[in-house]
């Protein structure tokens, strides 16, 4: 009996198997021979010659160069059509937006930064996230309705239920109950949107620290402290988003503040975000603290502390780890994670010796004994992980040949 079209097991869904296959393969390795693509996905030449066709013919491979350094002709190199489809990504803080795109292998073909000082309304959110993502279009040398999708990185999390964004007041022009539907109307791509601790996640669960782990917990420091929770894989974003929202987590330290959304602040980040790091080397008796925004502060008195070999900067490094594994033992403690991966300039910067310190601490809180490690994802974290973000869904459209 003939199969279904389009069912497992039919010629055409088993094409379209090997398809992707042999594309994720030419990502992942780059240029690679008819031969090599065989011997990696199993098919025999006749298959692979067929497949590589095929993709050819529907531009989403091309041929590139041939085999250098062996005896005899070279053999064709085939790579991923870069041109294939193109996504991007916006990072949104309240200072500036910053746009990339990437072509569909990932390079990054255009950016543009938009600063957004000031007050802000719905109708100028919109002109601001179409300018900052036109900006980077033009750098890439393309127009706005080549792009496949685009995904938005903001503070918060937009409530599914409501669709007002919930967990960032300090976003002007942000909470509109029309801007996603404002936003849609002006923009000719899907458009998601994603907090901007997940997609730290997701850049290192992809490019970074966490690539190989499944559960794992991701620790941000910069302007604000939150974290992002990979159960099974999967982001897990909890039933309004605000899964990870941890800077408002009661700990031992501070004091219970109650209504903690409407006055923006409470205990873990007062015990250990970025605006904490000052008022302790203070307390402790620091001298020479650098003014500036509080981030920037907090990241270069971490830094010499990290660096310096005197007792002062080892007390100031010692209190800051054992006030950062205060909130990480309830985090481990609920969830039992394989990993913790620091990330933002307040932790990053304090290197291997804040990392230990805060292991140390972390096994003397809590039963559970994760990994920590230092995140791999420096430059824009934000915004590598909304491009990864797009480009996955992205490649999974586009790649798919059964269609």
């Amino acid at each position: 009996m003939a199969g279904i079209a389009g069912t497992p097991g039919t010629p055409r869904v088993l094409r379209a198997m090997n398809d992707r296959a042999a594309l994720d393969l030419l990502l992942e390795h780059g240029p690679l021979s008819r031969t090599r693509i065989g011997k990696l996905t199993g098919l025999s030449k006749p298959t692979a010659s067929q497949l590589l066709a095929r993709l050819e013919s529907s531009g989403l491979v091309l041929a590139t160069g041939t085999t250098e350094g062996r005896p005899g002709p070279g053999a064709q190199l085939y790579e991923v059509n870069p041109a294939a489809a193109y996504a991007a990504g916006l990072d949104v803080t309240p200072e500036r937006i910053l746009a990339a795109v990437a072509d569909v292998t990932g390079r990054t073909v255009g950016t543009h930064e938009l600063l957004t000082p000031g007050r802000r309304s719905a109708k100028s959110v919109v002109r601001q996230v179409t300018d900052a993502l036109d900006g980077a279009v033009k750098a890439a040398g393309l127009a706005r309705d080549e792009l496949h999708r685009l995904v938005i990185g903001t503070p918060g999390a937009f409530d599914p239920g409501t669709g007002r964004l919930r967990y960032a007041s300090h976003l002007p022009g942000w909470h509109s109950p029309t801007l996603l539907d404002e936003l849609a109307a002006a923009l000719p791509m899907p458009v998601e949107y994603e907090n901007d601790v997940n997609l730290v996640a997701v850049a290192e669960q992809r490019l970074g620290a966490a690539r190989g782990y499944g559960d794992f917990v991701l620790l941000w420091s910069e302007g604000g402290l939150g974290a992002a929770l990979v159960l099974g894989g999967r982001l897990h974003r909890g039933w309004t988003g605000g899964a990870g929202e941890v800077g408002f987590l009661p700990v031992p330290g501070t004091p219970l503040v109650r209504q903690v959304a409407k006055a923006n602040s409470g205990g873990y980040q007062e015990l250990a975000g970025s605006q904490a790091i000052p008022r302790l080397a203070r307390e402790l008796g620091v001298q020479d603290i650098p003014s500036g925004p509080y981030p920037e502060v907090a990241a270069a008195l971490v830094t010499r502390a990290a660096a310096a070999d005197d007792d002062l900067n080892r007390r100031l490094l010692q209190t800051y780890a054992t006030n950062l594994a205060t909130g990480l033992a309830s985090l481990v403690s609920v969830l039992d994670p394989e990993l913790v991966v620091l990330s933002g300039a307040s932790l990053t910067s304090g290197g291997e010796p804040l990392r230990a310190l805060v292991q140390a601490e972390l096994e003397e809180l809590a039963a559970p004994r994760p990994r920590l490690v230092v995140g791999d994802v420096r430059e824009h974290p934000v915004l590598r992980g909304a491009l990864e973000s797009a480009l996955a869904t992205t490649r999974d459209e586009v790649f798919d040949t059964s269609r």
